[in-house]
Order: structure tokens, then C-alpha cells, then sequence
């Protein structure tokens, strides 16, 4: 099977990058966004995740794999909610804000910049190798 590659978003005072590392892995819970729930979905073990910190940090500051499929989500107050599980990678040397993905043609075409409210969006090989190329 092909590795799929995704980002997903946390608000710091939430659940920050530093929590995942400490943590060294998560049960990804509290997604209740519909297109959300479908990438949650589709994410296999060995897929390759970018972690971004929203708000206040609003960069992608680290990387994850996915080491668990979908499977339910034990905080959700009624069916069809779930959750994968996520384990800590690499942090990037530099975080790479919003800023700095804005700018970069290579990544003008984002989920990101598109739909940037969205917490689990697929991103591009492509894309993932240039954010990672770029927090070196």
C-alpha cells in the first residue's frame, strides 16, 4: 500500500506538539468535522502526518506517523466518530508558519491556504517533502 501523507492541526493550550512528544504517541479524539472524519478514515499505519500548532504558533512544527487505523472515537457523545492513533516523529529544526507556506509557490496550492479551518487534510508528497525541506 501506498504511504498517504496528512496534516493535522491542534491549538497548543489544546493538545501542543510538545504534549505528542512527551506522550510519544495519541489517540488523535475530538474531530467532529465531517471531511475530517472522512480523511480520519482513510489514514493507514505507516502514513506520514505534518503537525501543526494553530493560533498562536500557527506553523507546522513537527512530524508524525500514523501507527493505528480508524477506530472509535471514546470521547464522542454519539456514533460514527473516530480517532486514529499518532506517533511522534521528528521535530523540524525550524517551524514553518503560515507565513512562510504562503510565500512558497511549490505550496500555493495547500489544502492549508484552501480550506484552513479544516483539522486533518491530505497534503501531497510534494508538499510534504517541501515543508519538511524547509524547516531544515
Amino acid at each position: 500500500m501506498t504511504t498517504q501523507y496528512w496534516l493535522v492541526k491542534s491549538e497548543p493550550d489544546a493538545y501542543a506538539w510538545t504534549d505528542l512528544v512527551r506522550d510519544g504517541q495519541t489517540a488523535w479524539t475530538g474531530v467532529r468535522n465531517y471531511a475530517a472524519r472522512i480523511h480520519l478514515n482513510t489514514m493507514r499505519p505507516g502514513d506520514r502526518v505534518l503537525f501543526y500548532e494553530s493560533m498562536t504558533t500557527k506553523a507546522v512544527v513537527g512530524t508524525a506517523e500514523v501507527t493505528r487505523a480508524a477506530f472509535p472515537d471514546t470521547t464522542a457523545d454519539e456514533p460514527g466518530w473516530v480517532a486514529v492513533e499518532l506517533k511522534a516523529g521528528p521535530a523540524l529544526a525550524h517551524p514553518v508558519t503560515l507565513t512562510a507556506v504562503k510565500a512558497d509557490p511549490a505550496l500555493a496550492k495547500m489544502t492549508l491556504l484552501r480550506i484552513s479551518r479544516l483539522s486533518v487534510q491530505p497534503v501531497l508528497r510534494a508538499e510534504f517533502d517541501r515543508i519538511l525541506k524547509l524547516g531544515k
